[in-house]
């Protein structure tokens, strides 16, 4: 094969990239090995017998496969953690997610009249003081005292 090292370097500076870059058509290598100075190269390039090849970006396959994960729950072991709990999730965004879906659920059960606004009331202060951890007791809670009638 003929050495076109020449011809690489000087196509290099010219299209102002680095030697790996610059492609030559493997059918015109005999027309490129007659191109012997700048301005041979420069009509070479003007024709399309040398190219700068496109610049190789960096892959984002392994990222989107990691924020997969991560959606999906995985990676969030102790090993990965670097905060407190409470850095992580701080206390009112944990509070907020436990007390709307009680006061949701205290709610809904006063608007379908299934407890009156006296027990509403109740309840409402019993949650605020952090007695319930989820819809599921706040019920369990109402049926054992008698304030809600069993679903069947």
């Amino acid at each position: 094969m003929a050495d076109l090292k020449n011809q690489r370097r000087m196509a290099a500076e010219i299209l102002k990239c680095g030697e790996n870059r610059v492609w030559i058509n493997p059918d015109k290598i005999d027309e490129v090995e007659d191109c012997i100075t700048r301005a041979d190269i420069r009509t070479a390039i003007a024709s399309g017998l040398i190219k700068a090849k496109a610049k190789n970006g960096t892959s984002k396959a392994r990222i989107r496969y990691v924020q997969g994960q991560k959606a999906s729950g995985k990676r969030k072991g102790p090993g990965s953690r670097k905060g407190t709990a409470n850095a992580r999730v701080r206390d009112k965004e944990r509070w907020m997610a436990t007390i709307r879906p009680i006061r949701d659920e205290l709610k809904t059960l006063r608007a379908d009249g299934k407890i009156t606004p006296s027990v509403y009331r109740l309840y409402y202060r019993k949650a605020k003081g952090g007695m319930f951890k989820s819809r599921r007791h706040l019920k369990q809670h109402m049926i054992a005292a008698g304030h809600l009638k069993e679903e069947i």
